[in-house]
């Protein structure tokens, strides 16, 4: 465990582009994680987490929602902490964020970590928290629908979308959680990081909390660019989002389009970042997971459907691009038949 104080001083920055839930969630789960443990008799500790929240200034403040913050301290209070922890942000609706807003944050964060201090992110924070410069050279994680632009901007760092959570940085003082509950790994993390494993576990069971182990590939929706001012690639694009299932689609999608399929694999990769057999194999798996969740169609008709005859090859896909088998993922995604809810 680090360090050998009894209390872990927290610093859960709040701004106005915050989500309130991540800031509420880790005061609370943080600040009763002794307890928890205690209460139950195992996993005690002596240690306590000490979380607060700060912004630029102290007060009542309204999250990107609307609801209510209260701000403890003034940043500029605070002279040193143990844990810095930047939560979810409000994005734009390509899922950017507008840098450069916060300068005093920024400036504020690195000195914290200068004096020793260990920096998080969760989801989307994560974008807030490249503008330090931190996590130049570093592996880092964030929301699955900011990898776009956070790849843009911030080309120096090592974004791993597979992962819910990564460590990285000297000392390990680089903490960066996936996207949205990935906030629950994060305070797992930090539990267990603090106070123990073993209190970590308790709480997880108190709070039927656990860690997306699997990462967050699963969970990622493809969503390819197509404001990119090819007009051929465009056509070829939405031709096979709508059969997904056709054979030899690279030459179906260049007869489309009006192209060799030489200059189409040329003038797709350059408009979307794939080439397009990977672009295929996204569409045709996108098309199986909704059919996973909506249904209990045997896979091999699933795999038919989008296209493969050989089931054994989909299945190989599948886990490549999810991280989880068909089964799985029908298993964790599949709506629970509960009284209440329509068939679709």
């Amino acid at each position: 465990m680090a360090g050998q104080s009894t209390r872990i001083r927290v610093s859960l920055v709040a701004l106005p582009d915050a989500m309130v839930s991540p800031v509420s969630g880790l005061f609370e789960v943080l600040a009763s994680a002794g307890a928890i443990a205690d209460a139950g008799g195992e996993g005690s500790t002596a240690r306590r987490f000490e979380p607060e929240i700060v912004a630029p200034s102290p007060g009542p403040m309204q999250g990107a929602s609307g609801l209510p913050i209260t701000v403890h301290r003034a940043v500029d209070e605070v002279d040193s902490t143990d844990v810095v922890v930047v939560p979810s942000m409000e994005m734009t609706a390509t899922g950017d964020w507008i840098p450069g807003r916060y300068p005093g944050i920024v400036r504020w964060i690195r000195k914290m970590h200068e004096g020793g201090a260990t920096i998080c992110s969760a989801c989307s924070g994560g974008m807030l928290m490249a503008e330090t410069g931190l996590l130049d050279g570093h592996e880092a994680t964030t929301h699955w629908a900011s990898e776009i632009p956070f790849r843009a901007r911030h080309p120096n760092v090592l974004l791993r979308m597979d992962a819910a959570l990564v460590v990285s940085g000297d000392g390990d003082r680089i903490v960066c959680s996936g996207a949205a509950t990935a906030w629950h790994d994060l305070a797992l993390y930090l539990i267990a990081r603090y106070l123990g494993p073993a209190t970590a576990q308790a709480v997880a069971r108190f709070q039927l909390l656990q860690w997306h182990s699997d990462g967050q590939a699963a969970f990622k929706v493809f969503n390819p660019p197509t404001n990119h001012g090819d007009a051929a690639v465009l056509i070829a694009q939405r031709w096979i989002a709508e059969h997904p299932q056709i054979a030899n689609p690279i030459e179906k999608m260049a007869d489309r389009a009006g192209l060799s399929t030489r200059t189409l694999a040329r003038r797709f990769r350059r408009a979307t970042g794939q080439s397009p057999v990977a672009y295929v194999q996204r569409i045709r798996i996108e098309h199986a997971k909704r059919s996973l969740e909506a249904g209990d169609e045997p896979i091999e008709e699933i795999s038919w459907a989008v296209g493969y005859e050989d089931s054994a090859s989909f299945r190989r896909l599948f886990k490549r691009l999810t991280g989880l088998t068909p089964g799985e993922y029908r298993h964790r995604f599949r709506m629970p038949k509960l009284a209440g809810i329509p068939d679709r």
